[in-house]
């Protein structure tokens, strides 16, 4: 008789983590509710919204009838998410700690703590993603161990697991799993995967977990909370006035507190002037932020993107790519932004070598441009 398959699964506190949790319950498995505490300081109003969180996820788990466990991730929130947060701004880049934070603390901490110390066959989340694995065939799935060395860049993944859009095209958060391992998505369940964000409230209803149905869906950058965002970053980095210049005249509109505070494309609050400007550049020597006026100003569309060093799911880059040294595929860069067709062109990146497995690429798009939007 086969032993009951032991699915550890985090819980945040929400409605989709606790209906992911009664979802694996209901497939007969033996499941383990965990909480990771991430940041430690209080709101707006002086309240940990951190403790109200994990009272509501221990309170599913009694629900459940489930074991509940909490870990803390503070300190390791602090150095790989945070630091690195504030570090991109400084930098005049705008990152997203959802990314960052999926890949090193709920898919590297959280996923080791659940296989190594609380002995999971599989850990599972109540994200809206699927993956191209059945159940049975992630409880199948062994650590598969990179080698080190002069190949390591040229390491295959055999079957490398796909990471694919959920059922509900409005929910779908594929975009925030997006530099996920191929370890841990190999030995994760999405359980709410082929369901919809309604279907998924419906369930709650119907099982006693009204504490969670009720709460408002967190939104944003969960260690800001409500509080401003301008104010919250000044509060680590130094700020650096300057000013707000018409790309069109170079005239001066406006004064601002630092350059690294706006996002290419977002909406510039520029104190006396009603109608809306958006950013086209950044001087980060002399400290200017460009601005345009009106959403359809060519200096806000671009037609070329060049990245950094690329993360593929499979840890491997398409055969295509590395063929023929492009590709046609579609990319975003906003959650829940409409998908654009562009062509992907491996590119270089000073001091290495062209390749698209360890250098940079450049994105072409074939739609016409990105637009711009109207804050962070």
């Amino acid at each position: 008789m086969q032993a009951v398959r032991h699915v550890v699964c985090a819980l945040s506190g929400g409605v989709d983590s606790a209906v992911a949790a009664l979802l694996l319950r209901r497939r007969g498995y033996q499941v383990t509710g965990v909480f990771m505490k991430n940041w430690d300081s209080l709101d707006e109003h002086g309240v940990c919204t951190a403790d109200k969180d994990c009272e509501d996820a221990y309170r599913v788990c009694q629900i459940l009838d489930i074991p509940f466990h909490q870990v803390s991730y503070v300190k390791e929130y602090w150095n790989d998410v945070f630091s690195d947060f504030l570090n991109e701004y400084e930098k005049g880049r705008t990152p997203n700690p959802d990314i960052v934070c999926n890949k090193h603390i709920k898919f590297s901490c959280f996923f080791h703590y659940a296989v190594d110390n609380l002995g999971a066959d599989a850990i599972a989340t109540g994200h809206y993603a699927r993956t191209s694995l059945e159940d049975e065939e992630v409880f199948e799935q062994k650590h598969v161990k990179k080698p080190e060395g002069l190949f390591r860049n040229r390491f295959e993944v055999r079957n490398a697991v796909k990471l694919l859009q959920a059922a509900d095209s409005f929910k779908d958060q594929t975009f925030f799993l997006s530099q996920v391992s191929q370890d841990a998505l190999r030995r994760t369940i999405f359980p709410l995967g082929g369901l919809t964000k309604e279907f998924v409230k419906k369930i709650a209803a119907e099982n006693r977990l009204h504490h969670v149905l009720q709460k408002k869906e967190s939104m944003g950058m969960c260690f800001i909370g409500k509080r401003n965002f301008e104010h919250f970053l000044l509060q680590y980095l130094q700020p650096r006035p300057g000013h707000f210049i018409s790309i069109e005249d170079n005239k001066v509109l406006g004064t601002h507190k630092g350059w690294f505070l706006y996002t290419l494309g977002q909406r510039a609050n520029i104190g006396g002037l009603r109608e809306p400007w958006y950013v086209v550049e950044k001087d980060s020597v002399k400290g200017n932020v460009f601005v345009a006026p009106r959403t359809d100003h060519p200096a806000l569309y671009r037609d070329l993107l060049r990245t950094s060093r690329v993360h593929w799911i499979a840890e491997e880059p398409p055969a295509a790519l590395v063929r023929d040294k492009m590709m046609e595929c579609h990319f975003r860069f906003r959650h829940q932004m409409a998908l654009v067709r562009c062509v992907l062109q491996g590119g270089r990146v000073p001091g290495q070598r062209e390749d698209p497995a360890a250098g940079a690429v450049c994105l072409h798009t074939t739609e016409g441009p990105a637009q711009s939007w109207d804050g962070h």
